[in-house]
């Protein structure tokens, strides 16, 4: 009998207890370990490769939605949380299970089947795990902040510290105050979520915030460029200029 080598990640004692006492009846779970939080959840992820991870949404620090996006090939996952039932029906939708505490052992049982079918099939799909987070992002606020990885380094980037973004490839290159991220998203993603008050997207490379442009100027029959506070020049589409006259009132 194949072991299911399984992780544990919740910040709520009692919730990971719980879990560990319905995965100890069956015989072929294996229990590789368990944490309180994303950060700690990410580098388990990353050394001990597990089959299954029974995951909370809402942790301290860094979500397990922002967990996720860090995570290059995830393992099948089951979600653990306490967001309403309707929120929830978007991850089975896409064959994610989840389980809305609190939960019994029948409701936790079923999940557990879900997922040993899954890995079965050969495991989930990372496109799978990205359609949950694109919609777990449509029913949640502006961002306020970024969770990217530098190596095996997680960093938690705020908005306010973000001067502009730029498209490149199947990433988006962050630029900031403290220095440049790339993450794997894409503008238009950044384009819907970011404040609207305090972002302009420029250009189909350029998302712009607004606060830090100097100045706008032409280059060329309608041609322009935008001149930030740092000095970068980033170029100006004529939609995007049409949208810098309306915001700036020029």
């Amino acid at each position: 009998m194949t072991r299911i080598r399984t992780l544990i990640i919740d910040d709520e004692y009692l919730a990971r207890e719980i879990i560990r006492g319905y995965l100890n009846n069956d015989d072929q779970i294996e229990i590789i370990g368990e944490c309180d939080n994303g950060f700690e959840g990410y580098k388990l992820i990353n050394e001990l490769k597990p089959d299954l991870i029974f995951l909370d949404v809402m942790m301290p620090k860094l979500t397990g939605f922002e967990m996720l996006e860090l995570i290059e090939q995830p393992p099948v996952i089951v979600f653990s949380t306490a967001y309403d039932e309707y929120a929830i029906k978007a991850f089975d939708q896409n064959a994610v299970d989840y389980l809305l505490k609190p939960y019994d052992e029948t409701r936790f049982v079923e999940a557990l089947s879900k997922a040993k079918a899954k890995l079965n099939a050969s495991g989930q799909s990372v496109e799978t795990i990205n359609k949950v987070i694109e919609q777990h992002h449509d029913k949640t606020e502006v961002l306020s902040r970024v969770a990217v990885r530098t190596g095996a380094k997680i960093n938690i980037v705020a908005v306010d510290k973000i001067k502009y973004l730029e498209a490149q490839d199947d990433y988006v290159k962050l630029y900031t105050e403290e220095g440049n991220h790339l993450k794997q998203q894409t503008m238009k993603f950044y384009e819907s979520h970011l404040p609207q008050d305090d972002f302009l997207r420029i250009h189909r490379s350029y998302i712009v915030r607004l606060k830090e442009i100097s100045r706008v100027e032409l280059m060329g029959k309608d041609s322009h460029v935008v001149l930030l506070q740092d000095g970068t020049q980033l170029t100006v589409s004529r939609s995007g200029y049409t949208r810098l006259k309306e915001v700036l009132n020029f």
